[in-house]
């Protein structure tokens, strides 16, 4: 495989990513044409059938998955050897790259990414909001805020605290609806939830109160979208204690019991620690974030 080129291997992976070749061109912003000659040409030079049509689009044939896999390890080494080059930086001018979650993306890392920007001007962030996990090794992220511990090898993880967490309702919503006491009152409330996560539901169980996901009154399985939904008065809903009182329009509900706090966790791949530039950020990071926590 060393005279393929590499265009025509990322197209193989966008294709089978995307099971079609219309869905992989809109998300590549690509044409049909384009990445069908790319794979036609790669079947010519390696003497195989890569897809098999189906009803919904194209599936790999097993030769397809053996291409891809050594694709994916080419990938995987591309990634080690940028890394690797990446780490003995010297400058601490350049960007970093960060991923952390929608809600965590949008309320807590403005106020510190701006005051790392007044210490640090010579720095440029990208940020990732997303729920979804990075790959740290293939430099989708230098640097990933996550809720829980990362287990990925080779990247070297922080707790830098707990973000406490607790229920809240607009006042528009509680003039309407006296606040509930207990978890088991808040089954005859309004309750903004997610559409597929469980995450909430779990949390509702650990008081011995049983909901299912049609229990929502409203479910998006956008965080920012729901707690949208709560300031303006849909429902009673769940946040970081922080959010929600930097919020004026909601108050918190006092119940009896802890809702619980969720982790947070600083991620670096081990060898990026040695850039000056992603360590002062993840160094900055887990200084604030730290002092952040409720």
């Amino acid at each position: 495989m060393s005279n393929l080129d590499w265009t025509l291997l990322q197209s193989l992976v966008s294709v089978s990513e995307h099971g079609s070749f219309s869905a992989a061109a809109r998300a590549t912003k690509g044409s049909q044409a384009t990445l069908s000659r790319h794979i036609s040409a790669l079947e010519q030079q390696l003497d195989a059938r890569l897809f098999d049509r189906t009803v919904g689009g194209v599936e790999l044939t097993k030769r397809g998955m053996d291409v891809l896999q050594h694709v994916t390890d080419m990938a995987d080494a591309a990634g080690r050897l940028s890394l690797a080059v990446e780490g003995k930086e010297t400058s601490i001018s350049g960007t970093v790259r960060i991923t952390a979650s929608t809600i965590v993306a949008t309320y807590t890392l403005p106020r510190i990414l701006a005051a790392l920007r007044i210490e640090e001007p010579e720095i440029d962030i990208e940020l990732a909001a997303s729920d979804k996990t990075e790959n740290l090794l293939r430099r989708e992220a230098d640097i990933a805020v996550r809720m829980y511990r990362p287990t990925q090898p080779d990247v070297f993880a922080r707790k830098v605290g707990d973000f406490e967490l607790g229920v809240f309702a607009a006042h528009s919503y509680l003039e309407r609806h006296p606040a509930p006491k207990t978890m088991l009152e808040i089954l005859d409330h309004a309750v903004v939830g997610a559409d597929r996560s469980e995450f909430i539901i779990e949390g509702i169980k650990r008081f011995g109160v049983h909901v299912e996901r049609e229990f929502f009154a409203f479910r998006s399985d956008d965080p920012v979208v729901c707690w949208n939904m709560v300031v303006e008065g849909y429902g009673l809903g769940f946040n970081q204690i922080r959010v929600g009182e930097a919020e004026p329009r909601v108050s918190q509900i006092e119940l009896e019991g802890e809702i619980g706090s969720l982790p947070v966790w600083l991620a670096a791949h081990s060898e990026l620690k040695t850039n000056p530039r992603v360590r002062r950020v993840f160094d900055f990071l887990a200084e604030k974030l730290s002092g952040h926590m409720h």
